[in-house]
């Protein structure tokens, strides 16, 4: 029985694990939004590299999807772990954006205006930091260099305590569809320990207004875990957006960070944790799916028709850096500080201090900090990881046929490591296939983890190099 036919009573049944069963899976891993990790990756990988990919890339023909970071802010988030930089005098975005166009230039020399752009987004930061002509004028400057599928999907994150209905409307003028903003917890007090104050009148409101200027998609995202959160308290958020009627929904698990970003460690006392925080999720899930939305997975809703429950459903879904999409089999371009590539089987990742950024792109025209090249075994590990976030199964022929290998007899040892796994309920294994049960789904980070080869050398170092599962 799928996900969504689930009655609530049943969902909130199959959510109903143990102190000690949390206690097994609540334990640091990565996202995979790419694999190898970032960790891995190294800084002797540079722009001769890069740009080798890039002409591979072009002559293979495949589409594109551009990334663009804005890195700015008017205030600091205190649970924000993002690259951002925070900033009350705009006039800093004036030289960024110099060099940001130059990169841009760079870029496009080696991208064939034969083949489309079928994906691009703006993130942060906040994008709407820009004034609504350095808007007009950073997406003129792309599009004049790049060419646009007609059907591209065209988005940007936005904050509605910061973002104007004069840039919304030219957003949507220029052919941006598709709006993210975040929200994370209505509550005063969780607002209030977060530094983020913002009344569910204020993101109403400009969701109306964002539908009255027709953008084909509305987003929100919210994090679980956060001080002073609840269930009870979380239970009223839901509601509100629920009565929000987004499009896709994005309920992420806190990333408790501290050796990272140090303003984290003022709120830590007040952080729900465990079981606690478990039921905060659970009190999430149960009322979007009674709301009529899908579970996609790795904490992502959205509604049945929408275009990520259809991918799912067809086998087409994608994931990269910006998380689930649609666009699969797209080379992935980031541009901006600390914007990442993934380009054939390559990644790279840009300076991630505006100051090195800006120096790398006006002496080379890239600034290329690292990267990693991957090698046969990687790309094999990074099918298998994306069939299993992705459509939660990983059909053992289809990796046999894609990689000419036996899949029990590659992945004997990971097949072992899976009894526990089987054991506590989370996957069925069979001759043809690695599927997970409704309740891996939730926990399918840690499954993923069984198929990483690097990870039990990463939790031996001495620095913390990701936050909890959980």
């Amino acid at each position: 029985m799928s996900a969504q036919n689930l009655s609530p009573d049943r969902i909130l049944s199959e959510l109903q694990v143990s102190e000690e069963f949390l206690a097994r899976y609540e334990k640091p891993g990565p996202r995979y939004t790419s694999y190898p990790t970032a960790p891995v990756w190294d800084e002797s990988y540079g722009l001769a590299d890069l740009e080798l990919a890039q002409a591979e890339a072009d002559r293979a023909g495949t589409p594109v999807s551009l990334y663009m970071h804005i890195p700015f802010c008017e205030s600091l988030c205190l649970f924000c772990a993002c690259n951002v930089v925070i900033q009350k005098d705009k006039t800093v975005a004036v030289t960024y954006l110099d060099v940001l166009k130059r990169e841009i230039d760079r870029v496009s020399r080696n991208v064939s205006r034969a083949r489309p752009i079928v994906q691009f987004h703006w993130g942060g930061g906040t994008p709407t930091y820009l004034t609504p002509q350095q808007i007009e004028d950073l997406f003129g400057f792309t599009k004049e260099r790049f060419r646009f599928a007609p059907d591209a999907e065209i988005g940007v994150e936005i904050d509605p305590r910061v973002t104007s209905y004069e840039q919304l409307a030219i957003l949507r003028r220029l052919g941006f569809n598709r709006l993210s903003m975040g929200i994370q917890d209505f509550n005063q007090e969780v607002q209030r320990a977060i530094h983020r104050i913002q009344p569910f009148g204020m993101t109403r409101d400009l969701i109306v207004q964002a539908r009255g200027l027709s953008f084909d998609s509305i987003n929100v995202d919210l994090i679980y875990g956060l001080p002073f959160q609840t269930p009870e308290r979380f239970e009223d958020t839901v509601d509100q957006i629920v009565s929000l009627a987004p499009d896709r929904i994005a309920l992420f698990s806190y990333a408790h960070v501290p050796w990272l970003k140090k303003q984290q460690g003022s709120f830590a006392p007040h952080l729900p944790e465990g079981p606690e925080k478990f039921a905060i999720f659970r009190t999430g899930v149960e009322r979007f799916l009674a709301a009529g939305y899908m579970y996609i997975g790795m904490d992502h809703f959205a509604k049945p028709d929408d275009e990520l429950a259809v991918a799912q459903r067809n086998r087409t879904l994608h994931r990269n850096f910006q998380g689930y999409t649609t666009k699969a089999g797209a080379d992935l371009y980031g541009m901006g500080v600390s914007a990442i590539s993934s380009i054939q089987n390559t990644y790279a990742q840009n300076h991630r201090a505006v100051p090195a950024y800006q120096e790398a792109v006006e002496k080379r025209g890239l600034a290329t900090m690292r990267g990693y090249k991957l090698s046969f075994d990687d790309r094999v590990r990074r099918a298998v990881v994306s069939r299993l976030l992705c459509h939660t199964v990983i059909p053992k022929n289809e990796v046999n046929t894609e990689f000419r290998i036996m899949f029990d007899e590659y992945f004997a040892a990971e097949l072992k490591r899976l009894v526990p796994f089987q054991e506590d309920g989370l996957v069925h294994v069979t001759a043809d296939e690695i599927r997970t049960t409704w309740l891996g789904r939730i926990f399918i980070r840690n499954v993923a983890m069984v198929f990483d080869t690097y990870l039990e050398k990463q939790q031996l170092s001495a620095k913390p190099l990701f936050s909890k599962t959980l």
